[in-house]
């Protein structure tokens, strides 16, 4: 049955990442890969707050692991990370690395700070 949860949260979340990657890019048309970070750092924040919040296994697997892990890329931002590296766009690859850690772990606590402050 948890299979069947995550591939139902994974459904939702992949096609969700690539409209919302391909939405945003377009939308700034520069070779910094803004969809990828966008979609990264909402990931980061459904998740810190489901973890916030009191959920069960089921809730954790359609949503936690299905959606969040289908929604976010860790790959991508790996690969556009290096292909701006490769490029020789120093800058923005530095910025791509250190923006995404850095927002994701902010939008993670956030989560996690809403989702604390929810559950009481």
């Amino acid at each position: 049955m948890t299979v069947l949860l995550v591939a139902a949260g994974a459904a939702v979340g992949a096609p969700l990442r690539y409209l919302l990657d391909r939405a945003i890019q377009f939308r700034h048309g520069s070779a910094f890969p803004w969809g990828t970070l966008a979609v990264n750092v909402l990931g980061c924040l459904v998740l810190g707050l489901l973890t916030g919040l009191p959920t069960t296994p089921a809730v954790s697997a359609l949503a936690g692991t299905g959606f969040c892990g289908a929604l976010t890329t860790y790959s991508t931002f790996g690969y556009e990370t290096l292909r701006l590296a490769r490029d020789r766009a120093w800058l923005l690859a530095g910025l791509n690395a250190v923006g995404s850690l850095v927002a994701g772990l902010g939008a993670a606590y956030c989560g996690l700070l809403a989702g604390t402050a929810l559950a009481r």
